[in-house]
């Protein structure tokens, strides 16, 4: 049984309906998917003010069979970090600072393959539409443009661990992972991208404060998680343990999930001066050392704790790439095999694009030289993505 949540102060307007009269690769196509103004009558959901509900919700991609699942998550405060008698626990994980987090939806599951292929197919169909001189990126239309990842040159980095459809997907950079948030959100509707760090702890803890979701005793996390003692070297099947309270599933292990921040090994110093901001995040201002959460299947149970931090290392990451620069899609070595994603929508999104590219775009001259170039030698392509992409891209298969 899940949580049944109740009402939570909101101090922002909530989600309404109407007509909207914007062109249709403007529109937010599904502005009140997730609630409900009915009461459920069971399952997990999440009162809000004005009477409505946030309740779980599907997807189906448009263009594909597959489909995602989002659950809602209520809003709170929560101490992120762990406290200094944790057991294991790292310099990185404190101080622990107070944070207060809005509602969201969050991913039921990691993305899968199935899911993440279906973006990486877009590099073969940008190329056949700038060949052809269709849906060019003109000025007007700049601000939809994703890039899709390059072809991997050699796989078996990438697929050494599994690629099956229902396994998650891994080795993309955090840059990759928030061009597909984009790429998702202007095809399917909606707005999604990557969570905070604070969002993704809240998330995981469900309102726990111990090691893990289910408690502080590490023989009990087989029940919960694929991590190096029974994995089998190999990504496992999302949702194969059980759920938190909030009915994530591989929450800790299977693969690491990239977050907005920046990796600080001092901890949560920097975050702390952000306190005032409706979305707490330590804002990367450099191209290295991103933060990603979880643990994943090669690492041990102490570093799938819910505190556990894992920053990444562009050149550790990378050294098996053998192109100059190397690829801002892809990472080529362990621990970047067990790195993958998932996605959040916020109930309150930004009111305009320039506040959603902050979550989607490349965030320093560096990415965006070495996007540049790869761009030029044809490693990777760049493409509009709207409602009409799926339906133009079948005609390209």
């Amino acid at each position: 049984m899940f949580l049944v949540c109740g009402a939570l102060p909101l101090a922002f307007p909530l989600p309404s309906t109407g007509q909207d009269d914007r062109p249709l690769h403007e529109r937010n196509t599904h502005d009140d998917l997730g609630i409900s103004a009915i009461r459920p009558q069971e399952g997990h959901f999440v009162e809000l003010p004005d009477g409505r509900f946030m309740v779980p919700y599907s997807v189906t991609i448009p263009g594909s069979d597959v489909v995602f699942e989002m659950v809602p998550i209520p809003g709170g405060t929560f101490k992120i970090g762990s406290p200094s008698d944790e057991a294991e626990r790292n310099d990185d994980e404190g101080p622990q600072v107070e944070i207060a987090i809005e509602p969201f939806w969050m991913g039921k599951h990691e993305i899968t393959w199935a899911e993440y292929k279906l973006f990486m197919r877009l590099d073969e169909v940008f190329k056949a539409f700038n060949t052809e001189g269709i849906r060019q990126v003109s000025e007007d239309r700049e601000i939809d443009a994703v890039t899709a990842p390059s072809g991997l040159y050699d796989p078996s980095f990438t697929y050494f661990a599994g690629d099956d459809p229902a396994t998650p997907a891994a080795t993309m950079s955090q840059f990759a992972a928030k061009q597909y948030t984009k790429w998702l959100s202007l095809t399917a509707g909606g707005f999604y991208r990557l969570p905070s760090e604070a969002e993704w702890e809240y998330a995981c803890r469900a309102g726990s404060t111990t090691a893990y979701y289910f408690g502080d005793d590490p023989a009990e996390l087989d029940d919960y998680a694929w991590f190096a003692d029974n994995s089998d070297e190999e990504r496992q099947e999302v949702g194969g343990k059980l759920p938190n309270a909030w009915g994530l599933y591989d929450m800790h292990g299977n693969v690491a999930e990239w977050v907005l921040d920046q990796y600080d090994e001092s901890g949560y110093e920097n975050l702390a001066k952000n306190l005032g901001e409706p979305l707490v995040v330590n804002w990367p201002t450099k191209a290295n050392q991103r933060a990603a959460r979880g643990g994943s299947f090669e690492m041990s149970a102490a570093e799938c704790r819910s505190a556990s931090r894992l920053g990444s290392e562009d050149d550790a990451w990378q050294s098996e790439d053998p192109h100059i620069p190397a690829s801002p899609w892809w990472f080529t070595t362990e621990p970047a095999t067990g790195v993958g994603f998932r996605i959040l929508r916020p109930l309150r999104e930004p009111s305009d694009r320039a506040g959603k590219e902050k979550f989607w775009g490349a965030d320093h001259p560096s990415i965006q030289r070495t996007l540049r170039i790869r761009l030029e030698n044809g490693k990777g392509s760049l493409g509009i993505a709207d409602p009409e992409l799926p339906e133009a891209a079948a005609k390209k298969n």
